[in-house]
């Protein structure tokens, strides 16, 4: 028996610890918020228990599926058909399927061509390692044309990524279109998934079964160093106590990693340093009406300082006919905008639901959130991969992945149990060797 000290009660810290105990070790998650669950957490919106991020699952997400029926809680997925939407030029138009694309107004008929080849090629490419020292920029422009790129691509990626824009990596970008192009019911029609309850649903069953298999859950509990003795893990401290430890898991992010563990080699911590993050303003609205039968909707708009919306209750109903309705606002937290007041964020965000659906006014605004997170998307840059440092540090017993290691996928709940589980077993393989 291990003794293991997971930093994190995110999906992939709870993954990590839950498979480390049912591999039958010892372990205590230390987490820095009052809640577990990090990106997946609730909050109550005016009586709705609801992610602050929003999640959604897809048909290829089998880590979760797989998760969810050993926790018993298998049968709470649920499937609905879902459409996207883009808004551009002042008006909402249908996105995603084959009709939508030969209706839209902005594209010439060669330009829907291009556009349609390189998705139904992208969704059916299994193998990254050609794009991945291609930016998505000019992989785009070569499928589609700059035109393309110019009307579609780049209003969002300057509104997500900034001065990074034009130089996130095209095996990034692909994953997210093959992940999304492959949960369809058919070519017309995408279908996603959610939990029963959300993601609070998952979080909750991990919790208890961590609890039930002996598991110490440690909360507002924040790792304020990793020790090491002779190159080997020793323990971790927090303001509180000093815990030792025969291996540490740790899932904060890659920011956090230089100070959390002074025992890293220089050159290794600089490698973490070198990674830079984007944050999200998220702002969750709770509405009295839809805005639109759409679960996603881009939106290409000189006047629309926002890349989109997400209208969750699309996917997931409120079961009181009311809409909740996520707006991101992704930028380097060195950026002036992120600074604003909440109540700037909550006004904008207003105005531009109103501007895509005019019947919309400020007395149809049930409730409203903001939530911050200053390392919510890391920069993935063409040849991202290669300066990904290795899981298993340089120090025996260490492990250290957050969510730029699920590179070329995105960030997602399989995605970091799949990665957790991974660890959780890494330890229990080092033991059997040594």
């Amino acid at each position: 028996m291990a003794r293991i000290i997971v930093l994190g009660a995110g999906a992939m810290g709870l993954a990590a610890a839950y498979r480390a105990l049912k591999l039958g070790h010892e372990v205590t998650v230390l987490e820095a918020a009052p809640e577990a669950g990090g990106m997946a957490a609730h909050f109550d919106l005016n009586g709705l228990s609801i992610e602050r991020y929003y999640h959604f699952i897809c048909k290829s997400d089998d880590p979760t599926f797989d998760l969810m029926k050993e926790l018993g809680i298998g049968d709470q997925m649920r499937w609905r058909q879902t459409s996207m939407g883009y808004f551009t030029h002042g008006a909402l138009h249908s996105w995603g399927d084959p009709v939508s694309l030969l209706r839209f107004p902005h594209l010439s008929l060669a330009e829907k061509f291009r556009y349609g080849l390189l998705m139904f090629i992208s969704t059916r490419r299994n193998s990254w390692d050609a794009l991945e020292n291609v930016s998505a920029k000019t992989w785009i422009e070569r499928w589609c044309g700059p035109s393309v790129y110019r009307k579609l691509w780049k209003p969002l990626f300057d509104l997500k990524f900034y001065e990074y824009a034009d130089n996130v990596s095209a095996s990034w970008i692909w994953t997210r279109i093959r992940r999304i192009g492959r949960s369809r019911r058919s070519l017309m029609q995408e279908e996603l998934g959610y939990i029963e309850g959300g993601s609070e649903t998952l979080v909750h069953a991990l919790t208890q079964a961590i609890t039930r298999l002996g598991g110490v859950i440690r909360l507002n509990e924040p790792a304020t160093l990793i020790l090491a003795t002779d190159e080997r893990v020793s323990g971790v401290e927090t303001a509180q106590r000093r815990y030792e430890a025969d291996a540490v898991i740790s899932t904060v992010p890659t920011p956090y990693v230089s100070a959390l563990a002074p025992a890293l080699p220089s050159e290794v911590r600089e490698a973490y340093d070198s990674i830079a993050n984007i944050g999200v303003t998220c702002v969750v609205l709770k509405l009295k009406r839809s805005v639109t039968p759409h679960f996603w909707v881009n939106i290409v708009d000189d006047d629309m300082p926002i890349p989109g919306i997400i209208e969750f209750s699309n996917l997931r109903p409120t079961g009181t006919g009311e809409s909740v309705v996520y707006v991101p606002y992704y930028m380097p937290t060195t950026n002036p905008l992120w600074a604003r007041p909440n109540e700037t964020f909550i006004k904008e965000s207003m105005d531009c639901i109103r501007r895509i659906n005019p019947t919309i006014s400020d007395d149809d605004l049930v409730a409203s959130h903001v939530g911050r997170l200053s390392h919510a998307q890391p920069v993935c840059p063409p040849g991202f991969a290669a300066r990904i440092p290795a899981v298993q540090t340089p120090i025996e017993g260490l492990q250290i992945a957050d969510t730029c290691f699920y590179y070329p996928e995105d960030r997602g709940i399989a995605e970091s149990i799949r990665l957790g589980e991974q660890m959780a077993r890494a330890v229990e393989q080092a033991r059997e060797y040594a």
